[in-house]
């Protein structure tokens, strides 16, 4: 006996195909409307006032209008601007030009721990997310201190985040430290383990575990500040990374314009490494636009 078959109709089929179209262009809208967010930059000019006791002063600009061009010419949505630590506190430079980019870029500030929350609540509308403590060639602050205490519940209000540039054994010490005040934090550069010890120094194996915590996020930027095989260093250290910490918390950033390593650096040369490291196409979507909420976007 033959059993009838159910076929679809002419005009059910033609509806099937029509949802199918619809589902497929939704998807492809959604992932066309990632934000693809570059983390870590650097805006300056010559004419800017630099800070007493820098251990760095750029001899060139780095143009606001220059940092834009890249982001256009490298298919970057937005940008984040970190303060230099050779500007000191004086963030006039970085307000201005996020106020010129309407909504376009985020600002890391870096800020006396005296600073009043006035000002702090100023910087917050400018566009400001958190502050830097670039603290690499400097002693380590006395986070239990009283000025400390009330600049981190400042932070904390705001739910602006802690951005640290030091060691990473120092960093095993310090987040701790900020995670029980409450506030959320970013490594800079892969943590800065030992070059010498790459993913087995001990304070690297420290940061892997931070990621336990879900606040505290690690920037897959910049790999020649780990030495001269800091490649080699980001690829074994990326899965590690990815593992504890999960795609939603690492960001990538350009580092542009690459200071002190200018000759060797440039900003396609760090995406092409970026797309080296995260093969896959879907992945690497994900790190690009996971910043999205940390940073206000």
């Amino acid at each position: 006996m033959t059993l009838p078959q159910r076929g679809l109709t002419r005009r059910q089929f033609g509806a099937g195909l029509a949802s199918l179209a619809t589902m497929v262009a939704t998807t492809a809208r959604s992932e066309a409307a990632l934000p693809v967010i570059d983390t870590h930059a650097h805006v300056f000019h010559r004419e800017l006032k630099l800070a007493p006791g820098r251990r760095y002063a750029p001899d060139y600009d780095a143009p606001l209008s220059l940092y834009l061009e890249q982001l256009d010419h490298n298919g970057m949505t937005n940008g984040v601007l970190v303060q230099p630590s050779f500007l000191g506190t004086d963030n006039s430079y970085l307000v201005d030009c996020l106020k010129q980019t309407n909504g376009r870029l985020r600002g890391i500030a870096v800020v006396d721990p005296a600073v009043s929350a006035d000002e702090l609540r100023t910087l917050d509308k400018a566009g400001i997310v958190g502050i830097r403590l670039n603290l690499v060639g400097q002693p380590l602050p006395d986070l239990a201190a009283s000025e400390w205490k009330g600049l981190l519940a400042s932070v904390k209000a705001m739910g602006w985040q802690v951005e640290i540039q030091r060691n990473a054994s120092d960093l095993a010490v310090l987040a701790p430290q900020l995670l029980d005040l409450g506030v959320t934090v970013v490594l800079d550069h892969y943590a800065l383990p030992d070059p010498k010890l790459g993913v087995a120094d001990p304070g690297f194996q420290s940061v892997l575990k931070l990621g336990a915590t879900k606040n505290v996020w690690v920037k897959i930027s910049a790999p020649y500040r780990n030495g001269a095989a800091g490649e080699s260093f980001a690829k074994e250290a990326y899965p590690l990374l990815r593992s504890a910490y999960g795609l939603d918390r690492l960001l990538w950033g350009s580092d542009w314009p690459h200071t002190q390593f200018e000759a060797t650096q440039t900003y396609a040369k760090n995406r092409k490494f970026r797309d080296t490291l995260i093969v896959d196409e879907r992945e690497r979507a994900q790190v690009l636009a996971s910043p999205r909420p940390l940073f206000r976007f």
